[in-house]
């Protein structure tokens, strides 16, 4: 799972999250810091309004939670997903001999560039991050 800095910077730069079943994502509420919730249609869903989307909570042990707006949640992409904003970008996804993860993309109109961290999640979400960043200048 990436980290929840790296989901902050893709929020930041502009990546778009269109909720589905199976996603992750952590809200921004004090007494919930470190929490991971994931949609299923059992027990959170996301409900689509003219005003925006709401993450409704459905009797579950999530209590104390109704209902969210989806602009308090932090969405946490997965490999997969990641993998798939990258498209046609995407090289490659190799292990480092230090352990570290490298996945090297081809971002438009620029060589390839590898990008590295500890967990492929992390690594997989700098490259997305730098094609969002690209796409935005």
């Amino acid at each position: 799972m990436i980290s929840i800095e790296r989901a902050e910077l893709l929020q930041a730069a502009g990546l778009l999250w269109a909720p589905r079943s199976g996603d992750r994502f952590a809200l921004r509420q004090p007494g919930l810091a470190g929490e991971v919730f994931t949609i299923s249609e059992m027990t959170i869903e996301p409900h689509t309004y003219p005003t925006g989307t709401v993450l409704g909570f459905n009797g579950t042990t999530e209590w104390a939670l109704d209902s969210v707006t989806q602009d308090d949640a932090l969405w946490l992409p997965r490999e997969d997903q990641l993998r798939e904003l990258l498209g046609g970008t995407f090289r490659s996804l190799a292990r480092a001999l230090d352990g570290s993860y490298l996945v090297v993309a081809e971002l438009p109109g620029q060589p390839e560039r590898s990008f590295a961290a500890t967990d492929a999640a992390d690594a997989y979400a700098d490259a997305v991050l730098a094609l969002v960043s690209a796409a935005r200048v």
